[in-house]
């Protein structure tokens, strides 16, 4: 497996603990956390942190995300990819999306991207 996750401040704590539950293997920080960004942390500065890291953040700010991502890509800057949590699934699915990508991921697949997690047919 090559994606690390960077779970947003706003992503429920559950996540990480349910995701590790049914995949030890990810690599899953979250902010606030003594490795990762700290709270409060400006997404300009945790797109950054992303890129030097190479952590893929999954948050649900699907507000300001396309912008902050859109000018850190004018800087001539990179991001391994934002996932965007869908609020029409529930926090399973969300998971179930998340280990799938995890587990079936090429590298740099979802670079410079925003990817909206979607119900699996």
């Amino acid at each position: 497996m090559s994606l690390n996750y960077l779970l947003d401040e706003n992503v429920d704590p559950s996540y990480k603990a349910e995701m590790l539950t049914r995949n030890p293997d990810l690599i899953i920080w979250c902010v606030g956390e003594p490795e990762a960004p700290s709270r409060g942390t400006l997404d300009p500065e945790i797109l950054k942190w992303c890129e030097e890291y190479n952590f893929i953040l999954v948050t649900n700010n699907r507000k300001s995300m396309p912008v902050h991502l859109t000018d850190h890509l004018a800087e001539g800057c990179h991001i391994p990819g934002i996932f965007l949590l869908n609020a029409k699934l529930s926090i399973g699915q969300n998971i179930r999306q998340l280990i799938f990508i995890a587990e079936a991921s090429f590298d740099a697949e979802y670079q410079d991207q925003i990817v909206h997690l979607r119900e699996i047919v």
